[in-house]
């Protein structure tokens, strides 16, 4: 008896402090005999079953038997995690994955689990993911299991996967967030993401460098300044061009060469021949946009002209575009419509108002615009993530300080690469002090 007291004890205390442990020792079996025990009467409550066919009533009226129950989806697989469960769903003839999409909510209370969401595998199978607790209260991203180039892991999903940014799949991106939402942190995440890959950063923060500078050993070229951010694009566009040249030039077009060896991007090129793919990261992009005289607006038509050129023709030549505010929408003025509907990854952080939602996921989906509104203010890095395909997510970005940014940027900034026009905005920078020598507390012995 004192035996099971101790063990409920320390099961509670657990819970309370250290949900991940308290799923791992105890939760985890708990949710599994309740999801196989409620199976069938929670499927049937939250409507998820279909009548018996018609041969099987047919059967049972010459058999002289009960007619049989109604059928839910049968159950393909149930896999612990270290966050919750998953659960794959064979679907009955008639089902649909939006009837398990509509019943997430009932099935999270149904199964007593913190969180439940789906997704559709293929035709006729549905993945349900149930997560045992809120893993986005305490944000701890697993070991990296998988390193692709151009696809980083930035954050945590609420449903316990990773959250990547693959810039291959999803060539722009668009972050916008209040202030003290947490939208630093997230690009933060992303420059140290990167520093480890063999990528070339171009940094723009027209707050006089304040976000960006303390991270310049990793950067290959920074702007701190509108008039130094034009010609720092333009500088692009050129690069752009002459790797457009470049892959004409190694096309090589004949009867005789298969499609897959035709060069459409660097990634088709030899990799001794491969130029060093290019991110950009903009910090906020107001400061660009807006304007107060005359001179001021004809650099401005030139800023917009150039990101809207990078974010239409850049893919192919492997520049990559990030671009941050806090609003980013018509009032900014003309282009910045056209740019936005380049921006295929959008991450909204907590925002004061619905437009500014609408401006990240208006042409995306309404429920993602609701999310965004519904962040509360003492969740800062709580962010929705979306992109054209209409799926959304609610992601948090570990906490990362400037400090770990910049030794991360340090330790790795032998890998910043020379790119030649950009040579003119490489940073200027004194060379890293060296590790001090501990003093000894002997004299070192003369000859």
């Amino acid at each position: 008896m004192v035996a099971v007291v101790v063990v409920v004890a320390a099961a509670g205390l657990l819970r309370w402090r250290r949900p991940a442990w308290y799923w791992l020792t105890f939760g985890a079996l708990v949710a599994t005999v309740r999801v196989l025990f409620r199976y069938a009467s929670v499927m049937e409550a939250c409507g998820l079953t279909v009548p018996p066919s018609r041969w099987r009533l047919a059967l049972a009226r010459m058999t002289n038997r009960p007619a049989p129950e109604s059928r839910p989806p049968r159950i393909l697989r149930l896999r612990p995690t270290r966050t919750g469960l998953v659960l794959r769903l064979k679907l009955q003839p008639g089902q649909d994955a939006f009837d398990v999409a509509a019943a997430t909510d009932r099935l999270r209370h149904s199964f007593g689990v913190y969180g439940v969401t789906s997704r559709e595998l293929r035709s006729g199978v549905v993945e349900v993911r149930m997560t045992g607790y809120d893993v986005l209260q305490r944000v701890q991203m697993p070991a990296p299991a998988e390193t692709r180039p151009m696809r980083i892991p930035v954050a945590l999903r609420e449903d316990g996967a990773v959250h990547y940014r693959d810039y291959r799949a999803v060539p722009h991106g668009l972050t916008l967030g209040a202030t003290e939402s947490g939208k630093s942190v997230y690009q933060r995440n992303l420059v140290a993401g990167l520093a480890p890959h063999h990528v070339a950063l171009v940094g723009i923060d027209c707050k006089q460098g304040v976000e960006l500078f303390p991270l310049a050993r990793r950067f290959s070229a920074l702007a701190d300044n509108p008039d130094t951010a034009l010609d720092l694009l333009e500088a692009l566009v050129g690069h752009m061009e002459e790797v457009y040249q470049l892959i004409r030039a190694e096309q090589r077009i004949s009867v005789a060469v298969p499609d897959a060896e035709i060069a459409a991007d660097i990634w088709d090129l030899r990799e001794d021949l491969r130029p060093v793919p290019v991110v950009v990261l903009v910090d906020e992009v107001a400061e660009l946009a807006l304007f107060a005289s005359k001179e001021e607006e004809k650099r401005r038509d030139r800023i917009i002209t150039a990101l809207v050129r990078l974010a239409q023709l850049g893919r192919a030549a492997g520049i990559y575009l990030e671009i941050c505010g806090q609003r980013f929408g018509s009032e900014l003025g003309k282009g910045i419509t056209m740019l936005r509907a380049q921006l295929t990854g959008r991450t909204a952080h907590r925002v004061n108002d619905e437009t500014s939602a609408n401006m990240a996921f208006g042409d995306v989906s309404p429920d993602a615009v609701l999310a965004a509104i519904q962040i509360p203010t003492d969740t800062p890095g709580v962010a929705v993530t979306g992109d054209s395909t209409g799926g959304w997510a609610r992601i948090r970005a570990p906490h990362t300080t400037l400090r770990e940014a910049v030794n991360i940027c340090n330790k790795h900034a032998d890998r910043t690469p020379d790119v030649p026009a950009l040579a003119a905005f490489r940073p200027a920078l004194a060379p890293l002090p060296k590790a001090r020598v501990p003093l000894s507390k002997t004299a070192p012995a003369t000859a």
